[in-house]
């Protein structure tokens, strides 16, 4: 991006992008948050709305499968529109959608309200990334920046059960959304106050719609063929939108290869750094988050824990997603960008393989700590990998990235989910074991010469 932008970043002072980066980083925060607040406060809506457990799953998707199915098309919104006026506009969506969570009456208005949030995330997600690659400085600044914000969402992700379960153990499941409500408020302040103007290139961006359509389409599918297969009685109509989904995915792909202005850009689409970022992005959540989840129902429903006992297990994750993001840049700088996603992956891998022969509380506990740490590893060195791109290509990375971290929530959850409700919970937890274990396997593989540079 140009103009005031590029302006901005050359003469911002220091404390200008410490609130910036601090700013930028709560909006990914929040977003993030959104996609696992529900797990934990999961079974109190289902009862208090009279919903089957194959609804609830819809309630926690719909926002991951939004938020995943738009994130594309959201970028190249911001690069025609300008980003922060997306980015302002996304926050009061954010809002307006949690007020219609709090007052929802039944789960097919929740799951709108969830969906709505989904689509806000979008907007905001790669609009607030890209903002920050710009507005901060190259060199350690935006490294330590882009550390802070890959932190932000790896222990976001994990502390929404931490939240969901205290918030509904004190109050209800509905004093959720009204929390929600607040951070958007908040953040609609800090975005006006510390975040400058860009330029909108109105005349220069096209959004090509049926690509964005396909890849939309290929998402829900994707995410709620697997949700209905669930269902007893539903695995005609699974199956169908399933196939829906995949034939949509190939369209879009088709679409992509003969567009004269596609979605994702050739140059984007060949840059070997993006594409094992992209990678990494898909694997951590795909793992981290279905584990958890599957954790979270073992807890209470098999368990009998509280809402607010069954995050106490989980808080692990998001105190030690911190610790290994900020451990991660000096480890990408031994190992390379790969080989640190390839050992937190590993981390993962065997924090599932834990699970599997033990799964009492304070076993949950102690993997949940080693998934958090390999997971806030992986995911700065993948953000870090993804971004370090031309500049003109870093909103469609920042929408690249973002898209396969919830395009793993999503499909990951919702498959393994079914695994664990046709079995257990500790088959579930060794096909993700299985999962993480192939990824770190893939990181690890010797790469070529060009694949990545040793200057991170």
């Amino acid at each position: 991006m140009s103009g005031t932008t590029g302006r901005a970043a050359a003469g911002t002072a220091p404390r200008g992008v410490l609130a910036v980066t601090v700013t930028l980083c709560l909006v990914q925060l929040v977003d993030v948050l959104g996609v696992t607040v529900v797990v934990t406060t999961l079974p109190s809506m289902l009862r208090d709305l009279g919903a089957s457990a194959g609804e609830g799953t819809f309630v926690v998707t719909a926002y991951a499968m939004f938020f995943g199915g738009l994130l594309l098309v959201a970028a190249r919104l911001g690069d025609r529109l300008g980003h922060r006026r997306v980015l302002l506009a996304a926050i009061v969506l954010f809002g307006l959608a949690s007020v219609l969570g709090a007052v929802a009456g039944g789960v097919a208005l929740l799951t709108a309200a969830r969906a709505l949030q989904g689509v806000a995330a979008a907007a905001s997600v790669p609009a607030a990334l890209r903002l920050l690659t710009t507005l901060v400085p190259e060199g350690r600044l935006r490294r330590r920046a882009v550390a802070a914000w890959s932190a932000a969402g790896a222990a976001a992700g994990a502390a929404g059960f931490v939240v969901g379960g205290a918030v509904t153990e004190v109050a209800t499941w509905r004093a959720v959304f009204w929390l929600t409500l607040a951070l958007a408020a908040g953040l609609l302040v800090a975005v006006r106050v510390a975040v400058p103007a860009d330029t909108a290139r109105q005349a220069e961006v096209r959004v090509p719609w049926v690509s964005a359509v396909l890849l939309t389409a290929g998402a829900m599918g994707l995410v709620a063929g697997p949700t209905l297969l669930a269902e007893t009685g539903a695995v005609v109509a699974g199956s169908l939108v399933l196939a829906a989904g995949a034939a949509a995915t190939v369209g879009f792909v088709a679409a992509e290869r003969a567009a004269r202005d596609p979605l994702v850009a050739r140059e984007a689409r060949g840059s070997s750094r993006l594409r094992w970022g992209t990678l990494g992005s898909f694997a951590n959540t795909a793992t981290t988050s279905s584990s958890a989840t599957v954790a979270t129902l073992h807890l209470q429903d098999e368990l009998g824990l509280t809402p607010l006992a069954a995050a106490a297990a989980l808080v692990s994750v998001s105190v030690l997603a911190v610790v290994g993001s900020a451990l991660a840049p000096r480890v990408i700088a031994r190992l390379t960008w790969r080989r640190t996603m390839g050992a937190g992956l590993l981390l993962v891998a065997g924090a599932n393989a834990v699970l599997v022969a033990s799964a009492t509380p304070a076993a949950v506990a102690l993997t949940a700590a080693l998934s958090g740490l390999g997971l806030g590893a992986s995911s700065v060195a993948a953000n870090d990998m993804g971004t370090s791109v031309d500049e003109h290509l870093r909103a469609t990375a920042a929408g690249v990235l973002n898209t396969a971290a919830q395009l793993g929530t999503a499909l990951g959850t919702a498959a393994v989910l079914l695994v664990a409700s046709a079995t257990s919970a500790r088959v579930g937890w060794a096909v993700v074991a299985g999962l993480a274990a192939v990824a770190a396997a893939a990181c690890a593989r010797r790469r070529s010469p060009a694949a990545e540079s040793a200057a991170v």
